[in-house]
Order: structure tokens, then C-alpha cells, then sequence
């Protein structure tokens, strides 16, 4: 197979792996799939940053790693089922869950119900659940194939933008007159801004960008002001405001942080695709540790603590309705572009870690 690898210490370093899963050499009740495809955005380039921090890389251990120096980007995607020792899963049975850049992987299926199981594998016993979770299409009520692709692209990512509204929600946003969201043109914050202005009688929205995204920010409708990074003094500092970051950037960070003073509420970080320029993960969590009023926002955590409070059915019954919303917004605005084969990929990597992303493009690779 082909394995597509990122040295963990520099994400913009990469290789591609060729080696050989032994069908034979299958653990009872283990599968073998064949990854279908997989979405590639800047929340990938977040799983790589805090991949140590947070145990992004170890959900797919690396081949051919003796010096511990490699690891794989953990994607979102879709799957086939090719080799089975299993009785209750088939050949050609369809997944949609969390798979490495690669041709295939091998599972351990447990906890298997009629709409999905897990991976009970032992390095990923420790890892939060969500992610060891596949579904299993057959059993999905009213799946549409035709829809695969704007979810592979939107699932993680929407799923965090509604635990954000709904824990701003909670939260009564702090008494904050506005929001303002980092980084306005990430899949994420457009998520989070459709949500909050669907809701009503929400602060102000605020969404800061680069100034060649301004008007396609603008053009979106869920944004009530749209400000680039080079008018950041355009922000009404008299208004108490939380922050949502997905970029960060911290010259941008502290700048808001220093003109805002007492009225910046909370800063919520929640991504990092502009790891690049001037911060590290370690920077930003220890901001998240050191400075008051700033805090990392891990969706995973709110997703059981809302499947603990109202239960399995009622958190899929809220989160489908909100994906819904947001997947049939998407196809106004985004422009899907396929990649066939890991070697195509390596270009389009590169920009996106780099941070020369096109707002209303979805990249999705066909391994």
C-alpha cells in the first residue's frame, strides 16, 4: 500500500511509504478497508500541530518510523471493506470515520450495532471516542451517496462549529455585545457564524479575514461586519466581546488583546492554520494556561458532555439538524476539487500547510 507521512517536526516535510498489508495475516474479528477518499482542509494542518499535545498522531502509527520521527495526518473519509474476519461486517460494506492518508487500514472492530462500531485497537483505547467511531452507511437512514463529499469535508468541522454556538449559548455568550471570529473564511468559522445567525437575538458577528477574502466573506450573508487584519482598528473596542480563533496568529492575537483590554471577554482557540506565522501549539496552549479570560476549545470534551446530558438520541437528533442547515448552505458557496493519488496530493498539501488556502474550495483526495 501507500502511505502518505508528515515529519512531525515540520509539518511542510513529507514522503510517501510503499509496503504491503498481508491479507492473511489477519487477528480474528479484524478487517481490512480500502480508503475511498478523504477531505483535506486546515483542520488537518490543526491535527498536525497539536499532534503530540493532544495525541493527534497517534490514532495511525507510521510505517517504517524506527527514529519516532514521522506521523500520519489523521483525515476524514470514507471506505470499503475489502478483507473481512468478522462475521458481522462484509465485503463491500461502505464506513465513513477517521483513516491516515493511505490506500488502506486495518481495524478491529468492537461495540458493533446495526449503525456503526468502533476501533478497539490498543493504542487508540486512550484516544477520545468520537474519533475511534465509524458508521456504517448501510444501516443510515435516508443516506445519500451523493452527498459524500460535503460531508467528509464539513462533518469535523461543523461538528465543532455547533458545540461552539451551543456552548456560547450556554454560556449566554458572557454578556458579550459582539463575537468576533478569527479567521472568518475557515469552513469552521463560517459554520459557527451560519449557526449563530440562524439562532437570533445573538451579539453582533464579527468576521476578521485577509483582505483578498473580504468580499467572499461578505458574500456569505452570516457576517454582520467583515473586517481584514489590516483594519483591526475598525473594531469597536467599546463593546464587550468574546473571541473565536481559528487561525492563530498571535501578532493578530495580541493586537486584539491590547485594544480590546477589559472588554475582551473570552478568547476561545480553536484552530491554527496560521501556525506559521509566529506561534507553535506549545505557545497557545500555554496562553491558554497563563493568560485569563483564554481558553482551548476542544469539541470532543463538549460532544460527551452534551451526549451525557441529553442522551445519544436527542445529540444526534440536534447535531443532524444543524449539519444539515449548514451542508445545504455549502452548496451555494463551495467548489469541490477531487486529487486522484497521493502523489497529486503533495502539491495541494503543501499550499494548504502554508496557509494559501481558497476559501471556497473543498479538497478531496482519491488515494
Amino acid at each position: 500500500m501507500k502511505e502518505f507521512q508528515t515529519l512531525k517536526a515540520d509539518l511542510t516535510k513529507t514522503r510517501i511509504i510503499v509496503n504491503d498489508v498481508e491479507e492473511g495475516s489477519l487477528d480474528q474479528g479484524e478487517i481490512i478497508v480500502r480508503i475511498e477518499k478523504f477531505a483535506f482542509t486546515s483542520n488537518n494542518v490543526t491535527y498536525g500541530v497539536a499532534g503530540d499535545a493532544i495525541g493527534y498522531w497517534n490514532f495511525f502509527p507510521p510505517s517504517e518510523d524506527q527514529k519516532n520521527e514521522w506521523g500520519c495526518l489523521p483525515m476524514w473519509g470514507f471506505a470499503e471493506i475489502t478483507v473481512s474476519g468478522n462475521d458481522e461486517l462484509k465485503v463491500g460494506e461502505r464506513i465513513f470515520g477517521y483513516f491516515p492518508p493511505a490506500k488502506v487500514l486495518t481495524l478491529t472492530p468492537i461495540k458493533i450495532s446495526n449503525q456503526s462500531f468502533f476501533d478497539g485497537k490498543d493504542h487508540r483505547k486512550e484516544l477520545p471516542a468520537v474519533y475511534n467511531n465509524y458508521l456504517r452507511l448501510s444501516g443510515e437512514e435516508g443516506y445519500d451517496k451523493s452527498m459524500d463529499n460535503i460531508r467528509a469535508l464539513l462533518f469535523p468541522l461543523h461538528i465543532t462549529a455547533f458545540c461552539l454556538c451551543d456552548s456560547l449559548e450556554e454560556d449566554s455568550y458572557l454578556g458579550a455585545s459582539q463575537v468576533i471570529i478569527i479567521s472568518a473564511s475557515s469552513k469552521t468559522g463560517i459554520g459557527l457564524a451560519q449557526g449563530l445567525a440562524e439562532k437570533g437575538r445573538t451579539p453582533k458577528i464579527v468576521g476578521l479575514t485577509s483582505k483578498s477574502n473580504v468580499d467572499f466573506v461578505l458574500s456569505l450573508g452570516c457576517y454582520e461586519e467583515v473586517i481584514s487584519y489590516d483594519n483591526l482598528d475598525k473594531i469597536d473596542k467599546s463593546l464587550g466581546s468574546v473571541m473565536v480563533d481559528m487561525a492563530g496568529n498571535q501578532t493578530i492575537l495580541e493586537a486584539l488583546h491590547n485594544s480590546l483590554g477589559p472588554n475582551m471577554l473570552k478568547c476561545l482557540t480553536v484552530g491554527m492554520t496560521h501556525w506559521n506565522r509566529g506561534v507553535t501549539v506549545n505557545d497557545a496552549l500555554a496562553q491558554a494556561a497563563l493568560q485569563s479570560r483564554t481558553e482551548f476549545f476542544f469539541a470532543p470534551s463538549h460532544i460527551q458532555k452534551r451526549i451525557s446530558d441529553w442522551g445519544q438520541g436527542q445529540y444526534n437528533e440536534k447535531t443532524s439538524v444543524f449539519m444539515d442547515r449548514r451542508a445545504i448552505e455549502s452548496q451555494s458557496w463551495m467548489q469541490i476539487k477531487e486529487i486522484s493519488g497521493l502523489e497529486k496530493f503533495l502539491d495541494t498539501y503543501n499550499e494548504v500547510v502554508r496557509g494559501n488556502i481558497n476559501p471556497n474550495e473543498g479538497i478531496i483526495v482519491l488515494p
